[in-house]
């Protein structure tokens, strides 16, 4: 298989989106961006693919020839952005929120090649309906420590997905990278090396 030519830079320090790309054997670095995810006014769809464009841009002026993928992951209730909580009383919120209800979860791709700056973007959406939480199950989960700092305060590929009722769409973009999306993505720049 004959080597890619540019380098690849996830501008994340996210454990979960390492551990994926790990598992693709993708050859890869990571320059974490500390583009400042601010903006709260925009409905959700926009502000996923906001931050994503910002994280990758920010890291874009540290390379020459690598293409750059920034990715931001968010929950969405109604008119609700379901982030990070902010802490116990929130995560608490969150959960209540979810509890017996069907939220998304939405992931936006940012992929710029800095060697003539061409970009691509992508927005993948997953629906999640959840179980009936007691308040004995919202605080064991939020004490063990868990969904700290998970989009919509839980995760669903640890105890979090003994909540989960359904899941409509790809499970890893509510793990916090949507694979098949980033496949599609990379393609468009010429890479094929997954095996």
């Amino acid at each position: 298989m004959q080597k890619f030519s540019k380098q690849i830079v996830l501008a994340s320090a996210s454990p979960r989106r390492i551990e994926l790309l790990n598992e693709l054997n993708l050859d890869f670095t990571t320059h974490p961006s500390d583009f400042n995810e601010s903006e709260t006014s925009l409905p959700a769809k926009e502000l996923v693919l906001h931050n994503a464009i910002g994280k990758a841009q920010k890291i874009a002026r540290h390379y020459k020839n690598a293409l750059i993928i920034g990715v931001d992951t968010v929950g969405a209730f109604k008119n609700h952005i379901l982030e990070k909580p902010k802490d116990r009383e929130d995560a608490a919120e969150i959960l209540r929120l979810l509890s017996n209800t069907t939220h998304s979860v939405l992931s936006s791709i940012a992929i710029i090649n800095t060697n003539g700056g061409k970009m691509v973007t992508g927005i993948e959406e997953t629906f999640i309906t959840m179980d009936r939480l007691s308040e004995e199950d919202i605080y064991g989960y939020i004490d063990s420590g868990e969904g700290e700092d998970k989009a919509a305060g839980y995760a669903i590929q640890g105890k979090g997905a003994l909540f989960v009722k359904r899941i409509e769409g790809d499970y890893f973009n509510v793990v916090g990278l949507p694979i098949f999306l980033l496949r599609k993505m990379l393609k468009e720049f010429g890479y094929k090396n997954w095996f």
